[in-house]
């Protein structure tokens, strides 16, 4: 039997390339290239390698901000931590609730993309039926039965030690990055449609709307990025969470951007909407014949068997810093005596997320049911990233008197990020609101890709109130902002986190 300690403390073994690889494979840049190019691209067009720079912008400065009050507070609670403590209890807990919940849907759509690319790579072995079941790649039942398969053993792989964990996923990683780079420098070369610098173009987005949505979406294509920060407790440098987050964060950056002008070079805007989240096997097949247009979904299916872990591990041990506030239950704390980690919530985790799955059969067409996921997780997403910002700038305040130049950093971009986070957020809201007279299950329906941001947010209100009058945690009797930081650690912490994000 799997033994635990009375102990909350992790097992320190990690370093800065662990982070990155964490962080790396929780961002999947093969699976957002590979099927949310297209997603993107029926929304904002031909402006897709725009919009995912744009999208960049304020994530760097959020990054700048983790970076920051990870060296003041190092904590695997992250924002659910750093919120609390300046913003209050009741905030803190949404920077907490959103990033648990969002991690969840994440993990139960994930699922269903892993169980798409086996379903796919079957059809390239010549397999198109099992026991007389004709195979879909876009049957949404089919693909999450499959993909449940995958959540199980990954989920065994996380909990026998993150150690482990991160050198499997490393192995991932560099096979699916090398396939990455050759196949989309090679569309970049050998693409049929002209490359025009009004892909661009700031002013050439349909609607405001489009605009929005595209850029809350882009958002999305980099949350992952922070998973870095989830294992600052297991890693031997507080500083390597911060680096092991820039690194991946610009590494993204460069892979979006060039998959976005392949991708443009190769299809038509049209094309890369249809083909949905077959995008990157009919890119290949545009440039390649057998066996080497296999090359990119194997590497698109390492992604998603990566990212699916990587959602896990992340998500289990924010679970185990809410825990220790007694914002959540006992159980969520229970750290494994033999691994170092928490098995318990990892394994309730990887349950929760599977029942979630399930859930979503309830859209037929899996593009339909992953464009309802990412839209819900992008406007929660743009909600705990700006808190955390606000957080940071509340943090350093200070520094306004002490040292202006700081204060630029520390405070100003920060709370700007925040705020164009929060526009954006609002503004999606609107449009959803103002989208459909009535509700209805369908991904067209604004009402319908509400419901999922508001049963999260209702949910996560419901379980601080369950933390404040039933479970009496110390989170809600404590006054926000008990720490005020000395001039002093505010200087020298501001000073490493910018030297680090030159690297």
């Amino acid at each position: 039997m799997e033994q635990t300690t009375s102990t909350t403390e992790l097992k320190k073994s990690l370093g800065v390339v662990d982070g990155v690889v964490l962080a790396a494979s929780s961002t999947a840049a093969t699976t957002s290239i590979g099927i949310g190019l297209g997603v993107l691209a029926s929304i904002t067009g031909r402006q897709t390698p725009l919009i995912l720079l744009l999208g960049f912008l304020p994530m760097l400065g959020i990054a700048s901000a983790y970076a920051r009050l990870n060296k003041v507070e190092p904590n695997c609670g992250a924002g659910y931590v750093w919120v609390g403590r300046s913003m209050g209890p009741w905030l803190g807990m949404i920077a907490g609730w959103v990033p648990l919940a969002g991690g969840v849907v994440f993990l139960a759509y994930t699922t269903s993309v892993t169980g798409s690319v086996l379903v796919q790579s079957a059809h390239k072995a010549g397999i198109d039926s099992v026991l007389g079941l004709r195979l879909d790649a876009n049957s949404t039942l089919q693909c999450t039965l499959i993909g449940l398969v995958v959540l199980a053993a990954v989920t065994v792989t996380a909990v026998t030690g993150i150690h482990k964990a991160t050198r499997f996923q490393t192995c991932l990683l560099v096979f699916e990055y090398v396939v990455l780079l050759v196949f989309c420098c090679w569309g970049v070369i050998a693409g049929d449609q002209p490359f025009s610098l009004s892909w661009f173009n700031p002013f050439a987005f349909d609607s405001p709307a489009a605009l929005a949505q595209g850029l809350v979406l882009a958002v999305f294509f980099y949350w992952g990025w922070d998973a870095a920060f989830s294992v600052t407790e297991e890693t031997e440098q507080a500083g390597d969470a911060g680096r092991g987050s820039y690194i991946a964060l610009f590494t993204m950056l460069g892979l979006f951007l060039l998959g976005a002008v392949a991708f443009q070079r190769v299809m038509t805007a049209p094309e890369m909407s249809k083909t949905g989240t077959q995008g990157l096997t009919y890119y290949a097949s545009q440039l390649a014949g057998e066996p080497w247009a296999t090359l990119p979904l194997i590497a698109l299916m390492f992604s998603a068997v990566a990212s699916l872990q990587a959602g896990i591990i992340p998500t289990a041990r924010l679970t185990l810093a809410m825990s220790r506030e007694r914002t959540l239950g006992p159980v969520w704390a229970r750290i494994s005596a033999r691994h170092g980690g928490p098995t318990a919530g990892t394994v309730i985790v990887a349950l929760v997320s599977a029942a979630v799955a399930i859930l979503t059969v309830v859209i037929p067409k899996l593009n339909e049911a992953i464009l309802a996921a990412v839209n819900a997780i992008g406007i929660l997403v743009a909600l705990y990233y700006g808190l955390t910002a606000v957080a940071c700038a509340l943090r350093f305040r200070g520094l306004v008197r002490t040292d202006p130049r700081q204060a630029l950093l520390a405070v100003v971009v920060p709370s700007v990020c925040a705020a164009v986070l929060f526009v954006l957020g609002a503004f999606l809201v609107y449009y959803y609101a103002t989208l459909s007279d009535g509700f209805a299950v369908s991904v067209d329906n604004g009402w319908f890709n509400l419901l999922c941001p508001g049963v999260i947010l209702v949910t996560g209100l419901s379980a601080s109130a369950i933390a404040k009058w039933y479970r009496h945690a110390p989170a809600f009797t404590r006054t926000p902002e008990p720490v005020g930081v000395p001039a002093e650690a505010e200087t020298e912490a501001d000073g490493e986190a910018a030297a680090e994000s030159l690297f």
